[in-house]
């Protein structure tokens, strides 16, 4: 009869009275990137503890052995840039077998047959040239201004420049050079050059090796030069450091069963790595791409994180994956390390199946290793009728703190939900704001659906904490 009595009361209160509302999606979460293969800081620490780059390689790809290329020296085609106009300069003496000034601008352009037109710095038509246009220059390298991606707007090459008319339009900068030179402008790009040389040269033979693995990635290249391929920053990203690494490594390629292999490789793990195949979808079991204990990447600012925003602003970032209004984020399988795998979106319309990649770009995460936790909290003023229990819910079981009699008035009611929720077993932690401090004041159990409400003894500003989270403040007056 009791229970009753005071859910009638709380009921009625909820219904009448003003209500400051807020809610917060909790995501705590692990590494930086897709979590496969060799996790950069984890290199690091391996290199910290005395580690050599052989061993550091040997233990991110698992069954491999560190061995020199056969073959001899390799080229690579790196697409520095597709555009309208690629102007290049400082260096370039030979274009199609016409003789240029090094010290000149020039400036190419698609044809109207679909080749090449070479034009001088004031518009002076030079020739056109069936595609591609290979242009050479001297050993210090050449200029090609008006870089995209994520090196420098101008960008100093060795090797040669190959300009391609391009299936999208316009003209595509084509970087050609050795497979070493390619490596020298990769390293720094990858990893601080300030980092260790065991880590710098594990950083290295994972560059020339991933090159190798993965030529060829479109229509006259083999590599882009931004995080599509490797980041490679040309002659401007050469350092003393990294070059070092790269000629003591000259040669060496990770094998599995004697043939080079895909060296994935990212940022911090959060202390385990991932299998292939539940980081990239649709992507075949490797027996070398393994889920991998990383002991040693803790220096890393991203091996533990935490994101927080509104249900509405998580919505907004879901968009149509979302039926209805958002209610939860149920994750249905994890992998190894654990990263998401897949999960579902629960509206209240309907549920949504969705990857845990698609997850991690929707909500702007940095790593599929998440956990998501929802707290949605509505304080609201009393009418002064309510019972006289501290605390009481609508769960029916008392709160296991501040038990003290209290004045038969009340300031107001604090209820909401949690998300996951166990019945029986989910608690809740009630704080009033005092001065800068949250003081605990009692805890309320939270029903199997999640939902919990309980009084206050005083008007302010209130939260509660769920499981370590912290959830949104809302004020009762």
């Amino acid at each position: 009869m009791k229970r009753t009595v005071l859910l009638a009361a709380l009921l009625a209160l909820l219904a009448a009275a003003p209500v400051h509302a807020a809610s917060r999606l909790v995501i705590e979460g692990a590494g930086f990137g897709h979590g496969v293969g060799m996790s950069q800081y984890g290199a690091y620490g391996f290199a910290e503890q005395g580690a050599d780059h052989a061993k550091i390689l040997r233990h991110y790809y698992t069954g491999t052995q560190v061995g020199i290329l056969n073959g001899g020296t390799s080229q690579v085609r790196v697409l520095l840039k597709t555009a309208g106009r690629i102007v290049f300069t400082n260096g370039a003496s030979v274009a199609g077998g016409r003789r240029l000034d090094p010290g000149r601008r020039y400036v190419a352009t698609r044809g109207l047959s679909g080749g090449v037109t070479l034009r001088s710095a004031s518009g002076r038509v030079l020739g056109s040239y069936e595609s591609p246009l290979t242009i050479t220059g001297a050993t210090g390298g050449f200029q090609v201004n008006g870089r995209s991606g994520h090196a420098a707007t101008d960008g100093r090459y060795r090797g040669s420049l190959h300009l391609r008319a391009a299936a999208i339009g316009g003209v595509s900068a084509i970087n050609a050079l050795g497979l070493d030179d390619y490596v020298r402008g990769v390293v720094a790009g990858e990893m601080p050059s300030g980092w260790p040389q065991a880590a710098l040269r594990a950083q290295a033979v994972a560059a020339r090796t991933y090159a190798l693995a993965t030529s060829k990635a479109g229509d006259g290249f083999d590599q882009y030069s931004d995080t599509r391929s490797q980041v490679y920053n040309g002659i401007a990203g050469e350092t003393a450091a990294t070059d070092e690494a790269v000629r003591a490594t000259s040669g060496e390629v990770v094998t599995y069963q004697g043939k080079p292999i895909v060296t994935y490789y990212f940022s911090t793990s959060g202390g385990r790595t991932e299998d292939v195949e539940n980081s990239f979808l649709g992507a075949e079991a490797a027996p070398y791409l393994r889920s991998v204990e990383d002991p040693y990447d803790t220096a890393s600012p991203r091996h533990r994180w935490t994101k927080q925003m509104s249900l509405r602003s998580a919505q907004r970032r879901l968009g149509r994956l979302v039926q209805g209004s958002l209610r939860r984020i149920k994750v249905l399988r994890r992998g190894r390390s654990p990263r998401v795998v897949s999960a579902e979106i629960v509206g209240s319309g309907g549920r949504t199946s969705v990857s845990g990649p698609t997850l991690r770009s929707k909500l702007g995460l940095y790593d599929t290793w998440a956990r998501f936790t929802i707290i949605t909290a509505r304080g609201r003023r009393s009418d002064g009728n309510a019972p006289s229990t501290p605390g009481s819910s609508t769960g029916g079981a008392q709160p296991r703190l501040a038990r003290a009699s209290m004045h038969r008035n009340r300031a107001g009611t604090i209820s909401g939900r949690v998300d996951p929720a166990t019945a029986g077993r989910s608690w809740v932690s009630v704080q009033r704001r005092n001065g800068q401090r949250w003081v605990p004041q009692f805890d309320l159990p939270a029903r199997a659906s999640g939902g919990y409400a309980g009084r206050v003894r005083a008007a302010g500003l209130y939260r509660v904490v769920y499981r370590g989270v912290v959830g949104p403040s809302v004020l009762v007056r």
